[in-house]
């Protein structure tokens, strides 16, 4: 094995990585970029149903060849393939891609279900293939002095954790809607980011209990609607409380509220999105009445997840067991879905 790995380590390093790109809107066009500007890898192929995102990508890569469909790309010799494509379609995908040999960086949800994101880290691990998910919030310099901080215990025991994310707008596209396409509302949308973070920032501990309760239009969502309204609470083994609350379209006077706060027996620290912004965050910490700014913008993370995947594939990095954390978030987005449901079940009958 070592052998191998040193041999693709050295055919990687002489050469650009060959990429394809699979689905060219405006976040695969955004990775795109993020990918290019790292001078480690070319755009050898790209393909998209629609036309016109099609023609917006060959602006950037205009030395790009397009493919009519998945396997069109997979015809030219790919290193890694970065899919962009409607939630339904990224398992299936990520393991085609895999079983044939390409490494692969998709955007998130991996998949619908905790069951298809073990399958996709299940591929990855037999064909020994690098396999990364666009959770861009790890990369920004707030989640990571979070990370950082927890870890050495500043603050204390970490006992409570809130994240919120809430959107003033939904999805553009109907897919978003269409539950067999989406695998769900915000909260796959949106929320998968929120477990991420939390989980992420605290190892990956093990979690006791999950309770959720998910809206549409102001009431308990039944089996066929996708929600625009998600709470949930999760018990860690610990104790530690984690609260998790997320939307589209909710009437709160900004475009977005995106906030990641942990709180512990000796200060707490939270990052927080600025008038609004999606991408801008200040990070504080807080002792007792006090606070101190740590973090301000500007901080250019949105497409570091997608270049660093892009660097370790061109150091001739394989499968990364790190991945298979990835399957706890789906297991809590899973376990949220189901808590749901029964209360919905439970409920008295109006």
């Amino acid at each position: 094995m070592n052998e191998m790995i040193s041999e693709k380590t050295m055919s990687l390093s002489s050469r650009p990585v060959r990429l394809g790109f699979l689905g060219v809107g405006w976040i695969g066009r955004h990775r795109m970029q993020a990918i290019i500007d790292t001078g480690i890898a070319e755009a050898v192929a790209i393909a998209d149903p629609s036309v016109d995102m099609a023609a917006e990508a060959k602006k950037i890569v205009p030395g790009a060849a397009l493919a009519n469909d998945f396997d069109g790309l997979l015809a030219h010799s790919l290193d890694g393939i970065v899919i962009a494509t409607p939630s339904a379609q990224h398992a299936d995908q990520s393991i085609r891609a895999l079983r044939a040999g390409v490494s692969v960086f998709c955007q998130k949800p991996l998949g619908r279900s905790a069951e298809e994101v073990a399958a996709v880290v299940g591929a990855a691990r037999a064909s020994d293939r690098l396999l990364g998910v666009d959770f861009s919030y790890r990369h920004t310099a707030g989640m990571n002095r979070i990370r950082e901080i927890v870890r050495t215990e500043e603050l204390g025991k970490i006992f409570a954790a809130d994240l919120v994310f809430h959107n003033a707008y939904g999805p553009d596209k109907p897919w978003f809607y269409d539950k067999a396409e989406s695998g769900g509302g915000c909260l796959m949308d949106l929320g998968v980011h929120l477990v991420d973070m939390a989980l992420w920032s605290l190892d990956f501990p093990a979690v006791a209990s999950v309770s959720g309760h998910l809206m549409a239009g102001g009431r308990p969502i039944n089996d066929h609607q996708v929600e625009d309204y998600a709470v949930a609470n999760v018990t860690l083994g610990d104790g530690m409380a984690v609260r998790l609350a997320c939307s589209w379209r909710l009437q709160a006077g900004r475009e977005a509220i995106v906030e990641a706060s942990f709180y512990g027996t000796n200060g707490g620290i939270s990052m927080r999105n600025v008038d609004g912004s999606f991408y801008d965050f200040t990070l504080e910490r807080f002792y007792g009445t006090s606070r101190e700014t740590l973090i301000e913008p500007p901080d250019d993370w949105g497409g570091r997840a997608a270049a660093g995947w892009a660097r370790r594939l061109a150091a001739g990095e394989r499968y990364d067991p790190a991945c298979e954390k990835i399957i706890d978030v789906g297991k809590v987005i899973d376990r949220i879905y189901s808590s749901s449901r029964e209360a919905a079940y439970k409920a008295p009958m109006a």
